[in-house]
């Protein structure tokens, strides 16, 4: 689908509270920060320079003091405690810090992570049956996942098993009686855009807090925290912003051989940047998880052992090329039935079912999807027993959750936040169910919400980019969900020279903007034939380091014939 252009206006940077000549030395730069609605010089330096010591108190989350004083007292006690996790990178980062920082206190947490395909997600009855059968549990921690599960936190209660639950997904109606640490539990929390292993990270905090433990340096986990964080796709924002960029210091300096051997498989070396998380080590650590079981991705994060690290890494890397392939195929399948069905003008959601396609990836594919019809989308798949599961992706305006609470009666059960969301739904009732959410959607989103918009931060000029503008660029690191990296605009540029194919798909362009040229990257690029000259271009911006040299290199998101923008 064509996206409009639009290039937000230059705002006035004199008048207001703050200086931005003292803070900023790149005009740009200093109205993308006055655009995040700064009130103070503070902010803006915490925000650039975000602190470890600015970290709020941990026991502000809802019911942190009690599941310390519960935690504490299983270690005292010496009680048999189970670490009960989800398959992601958030739910296995969330049990590798727990477990460690309890091993720190002299515990012995077993750790427990349920089957994808046989068990489903979270405190599922099968998986429940498992955990109990092998470790007896006197108290279970349910990790990014328990805050739906009251029925089975019941049961557990009868069995004679304390629950606390440490979770960051939407609440429904009924919360399960338990220790829960859930900041979307409470409306009044500051901490709504955490991640589990962030909450759990502030549980470790807490526990610090109540119970001191030198030889416990919690700094250095932060790998597990940035890890997890960007993984998950939460917003960038507050202390996850913190998390993040002192999180992907750590990685660079990691200890962890399995980490360590990760990145030599992904190719990511330091500095490390959110973008070599969510598109490189999280796609491997999630990949055992998606086609089987995660216990290999835990297990690659808390080894000490050289061969096994090395080991695991290089399974976790072929995993991932499986995933690709098995994902690949199923978009295919899935774009097949979509290019069929799907009316722009008519259907504001898309619902695709498939018989076997696999439960690891439909999120993936979902996501697919949603970049390329810019719609809600919910992708199934139904195995041979007549059930199928979905995952499904959203677009801003729509908050999945609410959207799927609308069809309820025709689901099983669902759970998720705002712009991701599971379901499991009986074949016999996806058409019903489809028309419903396609209804709710349309309720939901107005047109322009439709509308695929290309939204560019600011206009430069060839000329603008120097290495200052990159240094205060890189000040707003870490990009990702609620601090998108920063898109700008270039008008009325030519090819210096013809484009270089790379790997078949690539292009490399020589650009000129009168007398200024720069190189760029355009990534499948070659895929389709370039418009007349002279291009618009849409762009972000890195740094490329060449013989020891700085240089800026762009790197093409969107281009164009030139033409008149909004």
């Amino acid at each position: 689908m064509q996206s409009r252009w639009i290039i937000a206006p230059p705002e006035e940077l004199n008048g207001g509270p703050i200086s931005w000549s003292e803070i900023c030395g790149a005009d740009c730069i200093a109205r993308l920060l006055l655009r995040k609605g700064f009130a103070t010089n503070e902010e803006i330096e915490n925000f650039l320079r975000p602190r470890l010591g600015s970290l709020a108190d941990p026991f502000l989350l809802p019911q942190m003091d009690k599941a310390v004083a519960r935690i504490l007292a299983a270690l005292d006690r010496h009680e048999r405690v189970v670490l009960f996790g989800d398959y992601d990178v958030d739910g296995v980062t969330s049990i590798a810090l727990l477990s460690e920082v309890m091993r720190a206190y002299g515990g012995e947490p077993d750790l427990f992570l349920p089957l994808r395909v046989e068990e489903g997600y979270g405190l599922s009855r099968e998986s429940l049956e498992r955990c109990l059968e092998q470790h007896q549990p006197q108290l279970l921690i349910a990790v990014d996942c328990g805050t739906s599960s009251a029925e089975e936190i019941v049961d557990l209660g009868k069995r004679r098993v304390d629950v606390i639950v440490l979770d960051h997904h939407e609440p429904k109606v009924a919360l399960p009686d338990c220790v829960i640490v859930n900041p979307k539990t409470d409306a009044s929390s500051a901490f709504h855009y955490l991640c589990s292993v962030g909450i759990v990270f502030k549980l470790c905090h807490a526990l610090l807090k109540a119970r001191p433990n030198d030889g416990f340096d919690l700094k250095t986990h932060l790998d597990l925290v940035a890890l997890g964080t960007v993984a998950d796709i939460v917003p960038l924002i507050g202390e996850n912003r913190t998390f993040v960029q002192h999180g992907a210091r750590e990685i660079a300096r990691t200890t962890r051989p399995g980490l360590r051997k990760l990145m030599e498989f992904a190719a990511v070396r330091p500095p490390i940047f959110a973008e070599d998380i969510g598109f490189r080590l999280g796609p491997r650590l999630n990949a055992a998880g998606r086609l089987s079981t995660a216990e290999k991705s835990l297990q690659l994060l808390l080894t000490k052992d050289e061969s096994e690290a090395t080991a695991l890494a290089e399974f976790l890397d072929r995993q991932n090329r499986e995933r690709q392939e098995v994902e690949k195929q199923t978009f295919l399948a899935a774009d097949e039935i979509i290019a069929k069905e799907f009316d722009p003008a008519r259907d504001a959601a898309i619902v695709v079912a498939g018989r076997g396609w696999h439960q690891g990836v439909l999120g993936i594919v979902a996501s697919r999807i949603v970049r390329k019809y810019h719609r809600p989308a919910i992708v199934i798949g139904i195995d041979q027993s007549g059930m199928a599961k979905g995952s499904g992706r959203s677009i801003e305006g729509l908050n999945l959750v609410k959207a799927l609470d609308n069809c309820a009666d025709h689901l099983e059960k669902f759970g998720g936040h705002e712009m991701a969301a599971g379901l499991t739904i009986r074949e016999g009732k996806i058409e019903v169910f489809a028309s419903a959410f396609r209804n709710a959607a349309r309720e939901m989103l107005s047109d322009e919400d439709l509308e695929p918009r290309l939204r560019l931060d600011h206009e430069l000029e060839l000329a603008q980019l120097n290495v200052d503008l990159l240094r205060w660029h890189e000040m707003l690191q870490p990009f990702g969900n609620a601090n998108p990296q920063p898109l700008f605009f270039a008008r009325e540029v030519e090819p210096a020279a013809p484009p270089r194919i790379m790997k078949e798909k690539h292009l490399v362009l020589r650009l000129r903007q009168r007398d200024s040229h720069r190189r760029a990257i355009f990534f499948d690029g070659a895929i389709e034939q370039l418009p007349s000259a002279p291009w618009d271009i849409a762009f972000r911006i890195r740094a490329d380091n060449y013989e020891g040299e700085t240089l800026v290199e762009l790197q093409i998101h969107a281009l164009r014939q030139s033409a008149s923008i909004d």
